[in-house]
């Protein structure tokens, strides 16, 4: 639909503020979120994240501060993401699957005098506070139980739901969302009201028909917002007035209820998560009549797979490529390149979305010709406004001229596709959570028998990549793999400790003394083309 069709100018929205307020008004009854039940109306998002934001700044939140959100996915969170942008604060939402210690590394990293925390994140907020020596104003969601926390509901009632005399500006920051690091230390991405929506309206001039979004569309968002996957698929819908509902975790069987109870129209997964669904015995039951799209993202899907979605979804598929610090997608493959007989296009992840510039370069950064390859850098409204605190690293990752390095290596081909063909980085992406090798192991390094370790990622049919561990163990001491994997696990979040453990004598290294990890992965990825799977 396009801009003159719909109710609301998305041309003219430049901040979530008037994402609200704007659908509040064209459109007051209908539905912006549904969760377990509880359904909330664009005029009652506005009311309530107007609270939101007025409770903000009774608590002494002032413009620019961080608030953070622990917990599974769930309404609140966006009535507190809307609600804190206009209080002019920024919201840093965390993993609910990370330990303690990793949450409290945010937490002091952002800086938060005030956290909000979902019901299943109790206990990992009491562990994670009792680290922290000064102890935050706490907001309890719905069941959630923290000693001295104040109900969310209580709070937010208490405020007034008059809009608040901030302005929001396109420039400020929006959102914080961290990505691990090659150092095993956590970045905050700082994400702009003008990084999360001003893609969005260069896309929609595109008139790409998977990109079209109608004020009748249900968007499922199953993916965790604690990720852009999860956050952004989630302003999208409300954007365009469409309805979200929103799927507390990722399970298969809930996905399958939502898409034929809520009759979704649209919906982001990732493709293992695909495969999970697709595999479900009750997926040849449910009726798909009224989904549109599904878009996937974080790896390639494999022609096998996607020749059993389309045969059972019956809708179009269509890559999404992009990091956190480029707010999401910035290459497309479109349905029309996905033939369930495969092509040479399915190979690649896409085309660049209308607003976005690529290209190659060399370690000395000269631009590559097509077929060459080189590192992917890119340039679009979507480049972050740096890392949070960070601005060395921020000048290491986009230049003077606004070209974001991505850390992959591919190449164009003639009609500007990229392939991507391996990462600069040592990234190891497993179900579509980026792993860093140096995070897993600075964990096992504290192993008291462990002499030395190398972490490296290698093929895994259904997470794409598996983490493996190569220890060298100390001199006379013994440990075998559950010990290995149990002492990760006190230290770091599940996703990340390594599925497998091989114990050697020696790890290779060059002359400088630099572990060979391509050398240790060559026998796991040997006959493949590509090292990303």
């Amino acid at each position: 639909m396009t801009s003159e069709q719909h109710p609301v100018d998305i041309s003219r929205i430049t901040t979530f503020a008037e994402i609200s307020r704007c659908h509040a008004l064209a459109r007051p009854d209908a539905i912006a979120l549904s969760f377990e039940g509880r359904e909330t109306s664009f005029a009652q998002f506005e009311l309530n994240s107007n609270r939101v934001a007025n409770a903000l700044v009774e608590a002494g939140i002032s413009p620019g501060e961080r608030v953070a959100y622990l917990g599974k996915n769930c309404d609140r969170f966006f009535e507190i993401l809307f609600g804190a942008t206009k209080a002019g604060a920024v919201t840093v939402p965390i993993g609910w699957r990370l330990a303690p210690a990793e949450v409290a590394g945010i937490l002091e990293d952002c800086g938060a005098r005030l956290v909000f925390v979902g019901p299943d994140a109790s206990l990992q907020a009491e562990e994670t506070l009792a680290r922290l020596p000064d102890r935050p104003m706490v907001i309890a969601i719905d069941d959630a139980t923290v000693n001295d926390a104040t109900p969310f509901d209580v709070w937010r009632e208490a405020a007034s739901a008059e809009a608040p005399a901030i302005e929001s500006h396109p420039d400020d920051v929006a959102l914080q969302a961290y990505t691990a690091g090659t150092t095993g230390l956590p970045k905050g991405v700082m994400l702009t009201h003008a990084n999360l929506l001003t893609k969005q309206r260069d896309a929609d001039a595109s008139r790409m028909d998977w990109r079209r979004w109608t004020p009748d569309d249900v968007s499922l968002v199953a993916m965790p917002v604690a990720h852009v996957g999860g956050s952004i698929w989630g302003i999208m819908g409300l954007l365009y007035g469409a309805k979200d509902v929103i799927a507390r975790e990722f399970d298969p069987l809930a996905v399958l209820d939502f898409i034929e109870r809520d009759r979704v129209s649209k919906v982001f997964m990732v493709p293992s998560a695909l495969q999970i669904v697709v595999r479900h015995p009750r997926c040849r039951e449910v009726d798909f009549g009224r989904l549109k799209h599904i878009l996937y993202g974080a790896s390639p899907i494999p022609v096998d797979l996607l020749r059993e979605c389309m045969e059972v979804f019956g809708c179009g598929f269509c890559q999404q490529y992009g990091m956190t610090e480029t707010s999401g997608t910035i290459v497309y493959l479109p349905p029309e390149d996905h033939d369930p007989n495969g092509n040479a296009r399915m190979r690649s992840a896409g085309l660049p979305m209308p607003g976005v510039e690529l290209k190659i370069v060399d370690a000395q950064g000269a631009t590559l010709p097509p077929h060459a390859v080189g590192e992917v850098m890119t340039r679009s409204s979507g480049n972050m406004a740096g890392y949070w605190d960070r601005p060395e690293a921020t000048a290491a990752t986009v230049d003077s001229e606004g070209w974001l390095r991505t850390g992959d290596a591919g190449y164009l081909d003639e009609d500007g596709y990229l392939y991507i063909h391996d990462r600069v980085k040592d990234m190891i992406i497993s179900g579509a959570e980026n792993i860093y090798p140096a995070e897993v192991e600075n964990a096992i390094y504290g192993h008291p028998g462990v002499a030395e370790v190398a972490v490296i990622g290698v093929p895994d049919e259904k997470w794409g990549e598996a983490v493996k561990a190569v220890v060298v163990l100390k001199q006379g001491a013994s440990a075998d793999v559950s010990d290995i994997l149990s002492f990760a696990r006190s230290r770091i979040a599940a996703f990340k400790v390594p599925k497998s453990v091989d114990f050697v004598d020696a790890l290779p290294r060059n002359a400088a003394g630099k572990v060979l990890r391509r050398q240790l992965q060559e026998p796991y990825w040997a006959g493949r083309e590509r090292r990303v799977n």
